[in-house]
């Protein structure tokens, strides 16, 4: 019996993937494959780092196909070849996102093809990662994570989600705490007479003193210092002194 076996034949046909030929006794029959449901352009102008990058990225269980082309005009030329197009991974590598031509490029892709930009940049700097959301990217992908993390950053887009690195996000998080005003924030911990006795507290002043400046009566500051306490989780009024000026500085 003649042996019968399948290989790629490494062709693409015009709107459809792939095909494979079925050899049977020295006949060859075309077997078309199914269609990708969706085709990510992968735009990079330098044209060997968008075609690694789209091997790489092009892998089965996706669904996506991933074409690789050095500018819009490219993936016109070819487009009639694949799936519709879902989005752009824009490859900029070493270049700034606030780069006039890299914010025009993303204008531009985004107002022409209808689609999501992602933004796939060698850095991880957070003012970078601002200024390409505000010139109209969907995401922000750093060229330091891995494949496998960047097609889930890809998939969270498409499901319309916004992927930025962790690392950014915690960068923001602790340059907001260290900018935000301590007044502001002593707002949100304690009532506008708390803070009067809290900022009183700080200053060692005792209990009748502080009665006597703010017009209470002592049994009154007593109870104030309990909740503020209570907030603090301190065990003395000296420890609610010391962990308030840990906190903010004594001239807020």
């Amino acid at each position: 019996m003649t042996a019968t076996h399948v290989y790629m034949s490494g062709r693409d046909f015009p709107g459809s993937g792939s095909a494979d030929f079925l050899e049977t006794n020295g006949r060859e029959i075309q077997i078309a494959l199914p269609d990708r449901e969706k085709s990510i352009m992968v735009l990079d102008r330098r044209s060997l780092d968008g075609q690694c990058l789209a091997k790489c990225l092009r892998t089965p269980k996706s669904g996506l196909e991933f074409v690789a082309v050095t500018s819009a005009e490219h993936w016109k030329s070819v487009s009639d070849d694949f799936p519709p197009l879902a989005a752009i991974l824009l490859n900029i590598g070493g270049d700034n996102a606030d780069n006039p031509v890299v914010a025009e490029s993303v204008r531009s892709l985004a107002e022409e093809f209808r689609v999501q930009v992602i933004l796939l940049a060698d850095s991880a700097d957070l003012l970078q990662i601002m200024k390409a959301l505000e010139y109209g990217a969907k995401s922000y992908i750093p060229s330091s994570v891995t494949i496998d993390v960047c097609l889930e950053a890809i998939a969270l887009s498409l499901a319309g989600g916004v992927y930025l690195p962790a690392s950014s996000v915690l960068a923001a998080r602790q340059m907001l705490a260290a900018e935000a005003p301590p007044v502001r924030l002593l707002d949100s911990m304690f009532t506008a007479r708390q803070i009067e006795v809290v900022n009183a507290l700080r200053r060692g002043k005792a209990n009748k003193i502080i009665a006597y400046e703010l017009d209470l009566r002592e049994s009154t500051v007593k109870v104030h210092i309990r909740n503020i306490m209570k907030k603090m989780n301190a065990t003395n009024r000296t420890e609610v002194a010391y962990k308030l000026n840990e906190l903010f500085p004594l001239e807020a």
